[in-house]
């Protein structure tokens, strides 16, 4: 690296500098520096840099060196040939040489390279002594320096003497056994040699070491290259062992294949599957041993030894592995072989996913809905098992109800699929000794199981069963299939138990009373069945009491009882006063023969319109009017229609105020409202209306008039002209004996403007409209 000092000299050239004016020096100063350079050295003074402004072409001290390079201002000549031209002069240069190395040495002992130097110079002389002794000294210094030993042994050899050379590798690889170089360079001279003997020796020596694997392969290669094929299995062995690598393995077995021994090759193959296990099981083995069965033409060794493989490795690991199956399938197989495949790997993707979350039941249920298709019934009971092993570690339903179907296809697969009764017991009643069943329970188990011990023809078991089912955890659903169950079996006597034990359990259920009901009158028990009804619609809660007196009622019409059903109606409209229930009861005395049944049903309609007047809601009580008015268009006459006309109201359109939850004004909302003609209350609105409807009449025919005069004396052609722009507005005449008009209110202004209405005339109406 240049100095700073070095720098700037050269580059003061290239500074721009201002031309110096001639200038006279004074005499004492020229004898001063004379008398000065004869007494002292005189002192340089230092240039002075005048101008520091940066110099317009810069220079670096790269280009500085590629310069000097290039002008070659470093090259020192070459030294001059000296030719010997005696002995002595020989001598003499020896000597000189041999007083350069020594120094060399003595300066610094650690630089093997001059040692080396000193003998490879000894040697080009032929001293062989000496350059053996400088080998020697210099082992004396660093024995551990690999080249050291290497120049050395090669000199030996070049100058061959081998059993020299022998002595030097012997000290090698005893000092320094685990430099492969010098056992490799051993071997091979003794190999060169002939000593075949003596190279197995030192490849044994070497071998006690246990190297590296190319080691190996190398005493391999020297064995086979004397047809030593037995010597080289034995190495083998020993190499496995001391190597345990799938690759090796796969080298053995293939060597025995390419010396003709398939039998010794299968065997590697299956000492290294064994060997190897389950744990640390490598695809590339079972590729190998498939590929070496399939080039003996054992297809279906080769088929067995792709599904052992693919049920055991997994999936990411594999992919190599169904990449060779399926070739295989397609090059040898059929379309059942390559259907297992996909299969395999299918499998291989749900076991990924059962151990990633072993609570995924619906992994599982795809899992076993695979298997069970394809695999045997061991394989399938071993995948249940651990299926129904995984328990949800919460107790609530919602968490069980995926894993209780686990169990229920476990039984059924027993049942239907290996014929087992008793393994399909056993799986029942460990499904029902696992449930929780103080904190839940699940009825389809229970029935399930009761079903299946009536298809084993087990009945006491089946009764027994849903016993315990209902001692346990009475539910809805088990009673209700229990009942079912002794229906099928036409145990009538035990299904009146059931039903009055259901009942006493669940009395608001209208759906069993009704059943009950039911059941009573296919039997024939009429009475029976009137009691069970009234006794359900006196419970004093009843989860759907509508469905339960349609029942009832619908039940008496059966029986032809009227007057049981009139006075069951009336029993109802005791208790609600719903519309529906009007309508029901006016169609049944319509439906009732009889001469007068018009009548009853009309009066039927009387009674029910009385009773809603007082009903706050208006949409039901005119749904009634129109029903009794379709009645009359198709029953009544001119007369009764016309009566009932009167009765309809008038819908009206309103607008009230909204207020939010905050107490804030919201707005204004438009609803529907019905003013009824009978209703006191109404009747000044009914005035209002006909008032409003009377004004908008008038009103019409007034601009009807306006518009006939105009057209027959026109006042000017201009205002004529505007009036013709103007759009004319159609008088808005109502139809006449239309039942219902439909007018805008505010209420705000309900009480108030009708009022002002009646007082002020057609102005404020028509504000009101």
């Amino acid at each position: 690296m240049l100095s700073w000092d070095y720098y700037w000299m050269e580059t003061q050239w290239l500074l721009p500098t201002k031309p110096r004016l001639p200038a006279t020096v004074p005499v004492g100063v020229t004898g001063n520096m004379a008398s000065t350079a004869a007494g002292k050295q005189r002192i340089p003074k230092v240039a002075k840099v005048k101008n520091k402004a940066p110099a317009e072409v810069q220079i670096t001290a790269e280009q500085l060196l590629r310069e000097a390079k290039e002008r070659e201002l470093e090259l020192l000549p070459p030294p001059p040939k000296q030719k010997i031209t005696d002995k002595e002069e020989l001598n003499d240069y020896k000597l000189k040489k041999r007083k350069g190395f020594e120094d060399n040495i003595r300066k610094n002992r650690t630089v093997i390279s001059n040692w080396i130097k000193y003998a490879q110079w000894e040697e080009s002389l032929k001293e062989i002594q000496r350059a053996r002794s400088i080998y020697e000294r210099a082992l004396d210094v660093d024995h551990r320096n690999i080249t050291l030993w290497l120049k050395y042994a090669e000199m030996e050899m070049k100058s061959r003497q081998v059993n020299h050379a022998r002595n030097i590798w012997d000290r090698a690889i005893t000092i320094l056994p685990r430099v492969n170089q010098f056992w490799y360079k051993y071997t091979y001279m003794e190999e060169m040699l002939g000593n075949v003997a003596g190279c197995r020796q030192v490849f044994e020596r070497w071998m006690e070491w246990e190297p590296e694997e190319q080691a190996w392969h190398s005493y391999i290669n020297f064995e086979l290259r004397y047809k030593e094929v037995d010597k080289a299995r034995s190495i083998y062995e020993r190499f496995v062992m001391v190597h345990p690598e799938v690759k090796n393995w796969i080298k053995y077995a293939r060597f025995e294949e390419k010396h003709g021994y398939v039998a010794h090759s299968r065997k590697v193959y299956e000492r290294a599957v064994e060997f190897f296990g389950e744990e640390y099981v490598d695809e590339n083995l079972f590729v190998a041993f498939a590929r070496f069965e399939e080039t003996q033409k054992e297809f279906e060794r080769v088929r067995v030894i792709y599904k052992y493989a693919l049920d055991r490795i997994p999936k990411h690991q594999a992919q190599e592995l169904f990449k060779n199956y399926t070739m295989f399938e397609k090059k040898f197989g059929d379309r059942r072989g390559i259907e297992d495949v996909i299969v395999s790997k299918r499998r291989f993707q749900y076991e990924e996913e059962v151990k990633a979350n072993p609570h995924n039941y619906d992994a599982w249920f795809d899992y076993l809905r695979l298997v069970e298709s394809d695999t045997d019934a061991d394989t399938v009971r071993e995948i249940y098992e651990r299926a129904i092993a995984n328990v949800p570690p919460i107790q609530e339903k919602r968490h069980w109800r995926r894993y209780v179907y686990l169990w229920i296809n476990y039984a059924l697969y027993e049942e239907l699929e290996t014929r087992d009764p008793e393994r399909t017991r056993q799986v029942y009643q460990a499904c029902l000794e696992l449930i929780p069943h103080k904190k839940f329970t699940f009825a389809k188990i229970w029935l399930l199981f009761a079903q299946f011990e009536i298809r084993q023809k087990n009945l006491p078991g089946a009764r027994k069963i849903m016993g315990s089912a209902i001692g346990k955890c009475p539910k809805n659903k088990l009673l209700k299939g229990y009942i079912e169950l002794e229906l099928q079996l036409r145990e009538f006597d035990r299904c009146r138990k059931l039903y009055e034990k259901y009942l006493e359990f669940s009395p608001e259920n209208c759906t069993t009373w009704i059943k009950f009901a039911e059941l009573e009158t296919i039997l024939g028990d009429v009475e029976r069945a009137r009691a069970i009804f009234e006794l359900a619609i006196s419970q004093p809660r009843l989860d759907m009491p509508e469905v339960l007196w349609k029942s009832y009622i619908d039940f008496e019409i059966e029986q032809e009882q009227f007057e049981n059903t009139r006075n069951l109606y009336k029993r109802l409209l005791q208790r609600t006063q719903h519309v529906k229930v009007w309508i029901s009861y006016t169609k049944f005395e319509l439906s009732v023969d009889g001469p007068d049944r018009l009548q009853r049903s009309r009066q039927t309609y009387e009674d029910a319109n009385k009773s809603m007047r007082s009903c706050e809601e208006k949409e039901e009580r005119l749904m009634l009017l129109e029903s009794w008015r379709d009645f009359e268009r198709e029953f009544g006459s001119d007369g009764t229609r016309e009566r009932v006309r009167k009765l309809l109201p008038e819908k009206v359109k309103k607008r009230r105020k909204l207020t939010a939850e905050d107490g804030s004004d919201a707005g204004w909302e438009e609803y529907y409202d019905y003013i009824f003609p009978e209703d006191a209350a109404n009747q000044p609105n009914l005035k209002l209306l006909a008032m409003a409807k009377m004004w908008k009449r008038q009103q019409a025919k007034d601009d009807e008039e306006e518009e006939e005069e105009e057209e027959e004396h026109p006042a000017n052609p201009s205002e004529e002209e505007e009036r013709s722009e103007e759009p004319a507005a159609a008088p808005d005449k109502p139809p006449e004996g239309e039942a219902q008009m439909e007018k805008t209110y505010d209420d705000r202004d309900d009480s108030s403007s009708s009022e002002s209405e009646e007082e002020d005339g057609g102005k404020k109406q028509s504000t009101a409209l």
